[in-house]
């Protein structure tokens, strides 16, 4: 999946010269966390987040204190130093970068111009759809060794039992690196038959491992 299909197109700008009064604002009305700063040609010059507001108006200060702050320009604080991503990156190379930078936030920019942004959660949004989990289903996960047409067995079981395959994700076992555990969500809320013919071709279950399965 490519960013320009997950990132948001409308993006919460702010200017240079406005205040921390009116980032303060626009967070608080749009609940966002994040907002690019950018010129009249619509240029990424900064970022600024609800962390730096933070540390600029901790909740210690007096009345008198943060009333002074309020009116203190943006580009005071904002982060000039921005990683950047593009349309036509790649979701997971992106979601490594987040990790990596420890970054809640990523703008979005083409041709010099700002054209989404996208951050942490939709990352994490993307993930839930990917994997299933936000549809009512059954999560299988099994052991097996890391050789050539497993996956092929795996998806031929639930195929005879006619249950659509939601998600299928496959990682290395930390335990044993000749052994690969393969997670499969099913469109299916009796799972047992699937499970009771994964058993039979050997693979190992880890889940549902339940006395009474």
């Amino acid at each position: 999946m490519l960013v320009e299909n997950l990132m948001i197109q409308k993006v919460y700008t702010l200017k240079p010269t406005q205040t921390l009064f009116d980032a303060e604002e626009l967070m608080r009305s749009r609940r966002i966390r994040h907002i690019p700063i950018v010129d009249d040609k619509n240029h990424l010059v900064g970022l600024i987040t609800e962390q730096d507001l933070k540390r600029a108006m901790p909740s210690s200060l007096l009345t008198t204190e943060r009333n002074s702050l309020n009116n203190r320009r943006v580009e005071e604080f904002m982060i000039t130093d921005v990683l950047i991503g593009h349309p036509l990156d790649f979701v997971e190379e992106t979601a490594l970068l987040f990790f990596e930078e420890r970054i809640g936030c990523l703008p979005i920019v083409s041709q010099g111009e700002l054209v989404g942004i996208l951050t942490d959660t939709d990352i994490l949004f993307n993930y839930i759809e990917l994997t299933g989990a936000h549809k009512p289903s059954s999560q299988i996960e099994l052991r097996t060794d890391d050789r050539i047409g497993i996956l092929s067995r795996v998806t031929t079981i639930c195929a005879e039992h006619r249950a659509s395959i939601i998600s299928l994700l496959v990682y290395p076992d930390t335990t044993n690196p000749a052994k690969k555990i393969i997670s499969i969500r099913v469109k299916s809320i009796s799972p047992q038959p699937i499970i009771d013919d994964m058993r039979k071709e050997g693979f190992e279950l880890l889940w549902p491992n339940l006395p009474s399965m």
